[in-house]
């Protein structure tokens, strides 16, 4: 493993629909790619899609862990785990949205903990409620990504997220402007969104990293930034998300990025 202890990391929303979800598996990729051990934890625990976008058949899932711990029956983190790749694995949503609500936001740290002794990186999944679960994952991530859209709703919940955390003295978080998801919606600037949610933009995801036929991706249960045809196309964009994914884990080789 890089790391001796894991890293949590949150990437979340303000708004559903701003390729969340598509941003933290291209970062799963990466991080993959660069030789970490990496676990996604899918606490979108209402709608989440981490399996069924990787493929997965998963058998277990998140409320049976936390249901085995809950009931002293945990032994192994394994037995919830299903794997995607040699460096990426999973642990999904529930299947039952029912189970969701059985869900506590007191099991997380603990599974954390018990992460972050087998995976260099834990990205987790979350949506956009200011609920129990989606407070604690924030309070006991490393780092937390919002993934915003140029969307004036969007814009509006971002910026009192920015003014509570101020309040709160919060700044282990970035913010990701998401121009690829929908590239025919440009209707503010840099400049004036930075005014309106009173906060840099850390990264922008370019409008050119809009993949016309990304369902073709998904169906296939590919990672983009896996994709070699992907990655020789979109270097550029590929190369800023990598500067992301590394800012994240406040890694300085994330700063020195060449492409084969």
């Amino acid at each position: 493993m890089h790391n001796k202890s894991g890293k949590v990391i949150c990437i979340t929303s303000v708004k559903g629909g701003v390729g969340k979800t598509t941003t933290l598996l291209n970062l799963a990729g990466i991080y993959a790619l660069n030789g970490f051990r990496v676990l996604i934890l899918d606490l979108d625990l209402f709608s989440g899609a981490i399996a069924v976008n990787l493929d997965i058949k998963n058998k277990k899932d998140i409320f049976m862990l936390v249901d085995s711990i809950s009931n002293n029956r945990f032994t192994t983190l394994s037995d919830y785990v299903s794997v995607y790749n040699k460096n990426i694995s999973v642990i999904a949503s529930p299947k039952d949205p029912r189970q969701a609500l059985k869900i506590e936001g007191k099991f997380l740290p603990v599974i954390f903990d018990i992460a972050k002794r087998e995976y260099d990186i834990i990205l987790v999944d979350t949506n956009h409620v200011l609920d129990e679960v989606n407070l604690t994952i924030l309070d006991n991530s490393y780092m937390s990504l919002f993934v915003i859209s140029n969307d004036l709703a969007d814009l509006k919940n971002m910026k009192s997220i920015v003014s509570i955390f101020k309040d709160a003295d919060k700044s282990n978080y970035l913010i990701c402007l998401n121009n690829s998801k929908d590239n025919s919606k440009i209707y503010m600037s840099l400049f004036d969104i930075k005014n309106a949610i009173k906060k840099n933009i850390d990264y922008v995801i370019d409008k050119s990293f809009y993949i016309k036929n990304i369902d073709k991706f998904i169906l296939d249960g590919e990672i983009l930034t896996l994709n070699k045809s992907i990655n020789r196309f979109h270097g550029n964009d590929i190369n800023n998300l990598k500067k992301l994914a590394f800012d994240l884990i406040d890694d300085k080789h994330g700063k020195e990025v060449e492409h084969e």
